[in-house]
C-alpha cells in the first residue's frame, strides 16, 4: 500500500472551506474544487516518496495493474477519483463516448494542436463516463426533461425566446422536439442574444414571484444561473433539464453523452481516466456547441441513480454500468470489515480514524487521507471507527 497526496485544483467555482473541512484545514484562500487521487498525466497523485502514482505505474504495470486490467485498458490506472466541492455551477457539459474520444485526439494531435491549449477538444482519447457519490446534499442537472414536461416548462412565459422554445418543442413530444430546443440555445446560427436570454429570465423571476410558477425548483435555478452567468444560455437551458438532489450516501451516473451541470455539495467523483469535456456554456473557459451538438444523447430519461448493493452488512457496493470502475463503501465499527475487490485500488477515508490492512501491510487513513493498493487477490481489511471508499476495476 502507497499513502498518496491528491492533486488540488483551484476552479473558479469551487469551495473554500468543504473540502479543507473534510481534511482538517481551514478554510482557504482561493477556491478548492477538488482534489484528483489518480494517475491521470494532467495532475497525477504524489506518494510519499515525491513520486507520482503515474511513475509507480509505469515502473511496473503488470504488478500493480495486474494482467486482467493490463490486457483490458493497457498500462494506465483505467480510473480517476476525485473529491468534488461545487460552490457555484459548473460548465453545461458533455463527454464523448469511447470511439468519439479516440478519433478526436487523433485527429487533434495529427493537426498538432497542443493538449494544453484552450480550445483542445480531446486531451486525451479516453471516454469519460462518470459517476458521484454524495457526502453532503449534492445539486445538479442531469438529462433531458420530456418534451412535454418541458413545455409546462416555458408555457405562460410571454417572451419571443420562450415561445420560440415551445414552438419547436411541439413539433415532435419526443428526442427531436428536445434537440430543435437545445439546438436553437446553442447553434452560432440560432443561438439568442444575452438581452433575449436576460428577457426570458426575467419572466421567469416574474413567475416565481406572483407564485405561478409550474416548478419552484426549476425556477429557482433558473435565476441561480443567470446570476452566476448573465446572459448565458444555459440559464433557460436548464429548463430543458433534470434537477437531481443527492443525499448524503446517493450516488449518480452520467454516461457518455449526457449533458448535465453540478450546482453544489461535496462529494467523491468516480470516472474513467479522462479529461476530455465539452461545454456547452456557464463558463468563462471554451465553448464548442458544434461538437456538444454532434456528442450530447437526445433521448429523455430521469437521471440514472445507481442503486447500492449490500454485499454484506458493513460494505455498499455501487456497480456503474461501465468496464473502468465500481465503488464500496465500507462502514466500520471496531471491525474487521472486508471489502471485495481484486484489480488496483484507491481508497479514501471519509469519516473517522480507520486502518486499513492488506496482507502485511498496514496503514492509518484519517479523514480525507487516501491510499493506494496494486492488483491483488487479498481483499482489503478495515479496522477502526469510520468510513473508506474503495474505488476498484470490475
Amino acid at each position: 500500500m502507497h499513502r498518496l497526496a491528491g492533486a488540488r485544483q483551484a476552479y473558479a467555482w469551487g469551495s473554500r472551506t468543504a473540502i479543507p473541512a473534510l481534511l482538517g484545514e481551514p478554510a482557504a484562500a482561493d477556491p478548492v474544487a477538488e482534489v484528483w487521487f489518480g494517475a491521470h498525466a494532467s495532475a497525477p497523485a504524489t506518494l510519499e516518496s515525491g513520486s507520482s502514482l503515474r511513475a509507480l505505474i509505469e515502473a511496473d504495470p503488470d504488478g500493480h495493474l495486474g494482467r486482467g486490467v493490463l490486457s483490458r485498458f493497457g498500462p494506465q490506472l483505467p480510473y480517476l477519483v476525485k473529491l468534488i466541492a461545487p460552490a457555484s455551477p459548473l460548465s453545461l457539459q458533455v463527454h464523448p463516448s469511447l470511439e468519439q474520444a479516440a478519433a478526436g485526439f487523433e485527429q487533434e494531435e495529427a493537426a498538432g494542436i497542443p493538449r494544453d491549449v484552450p480550445h483542445r477538444r480531446y486531451p486525451d482519447a479516453n471516454h469519460k463516463p462518470e459517476m458521484l457519490f454524495a457526502l453532503e446534499p449534492f445539486e445538479a442537472l442531469a438529462g433531458f426533461r420530456t418534451a412535454r414536461r418541458a413545455t409546462e416548462m416555458l408555457a405562460g412565459l410571454q417572451t419571443p425566446l420562450a415561445w420560440d422554445l415551445f414552438a419547436d418543442l411541439r413539433t415532435d413530444i419526443g428526442p427531436a422536439g428536445v434537440r430543435a430546443a437545445f439546438t436553437r440555445l446553442l447553434d452560432p446560427a440560432t443561438c439568442p442574444t444575452a438581452a433575449a436570454v436576460a428577457e426570458t429570465v426575467a419572466a421567469v423571476a416574474a413567475r416565481l414571484a406572483a407564485g405561478t410558477s409550474p416548478s419552484v425548483r426549476a425556477d429557482r435555478i433558473v435565476a441561480r444561473l443567470a446570476e452566476a452567468f448573465p446572459g448565458d444560455v444555459g440559464a433557460v437551458a436548464s429548463l430543458l433539464m433534470n434537477p437531481v438532489t443527492l443525499r448524503p450516501g446517493e450516488a449518480l451516473f452520467v454516461p457518455a453523452g449526457g449533458v448535465h451541470c453540478y450546482l453544489s455539495g461535496l462529494g467523491v467523483e468516480v470516472m474513467a481516466s479522462s479529461d476530455n469535456v465539452l461545454r456547452a456554456g456557464l463558463t468563462p473557459k471554451h465553448v464548442d456547441a458544434d461538437e456538444v451538438l454532434r456528442t450530447v444523447d437526445w433521448i429523455a430519461a430521469p437521471p440514472v441513480r445507481i442503486a447500492a448493493e449490500h454485499v454484506n452488512d458493513d460494505v455498499e457496493m455501487f456497480y456503474a454500468p461501465v468496464d473502468d470502475f465500481e465503488l464500496a463503501v465500507a462502514t466500520c465499527q471496531g471491525g474487521p470489515v472486508v471489502i471485495p475487490g481484486r484489480g488496483p485500488r484507491v481508497l479514501i477515508s471519509l469519516d473517522g480514524d480507520v486502518v486499513a490492512r492488506h496482507g502485511t501491510d498496514r496503514l492509518s487513513l484519517r479523514r480525507g487521507e487516501a491510499a493506494f493498493v496494486a492488483a491483488s487477490p487479498t481483499p482489503v481489511v478495515l479496522e477502526g471507527e469510520g468510513r473508506l471508499a474503495q474505488v476498484t476495476v470490475p
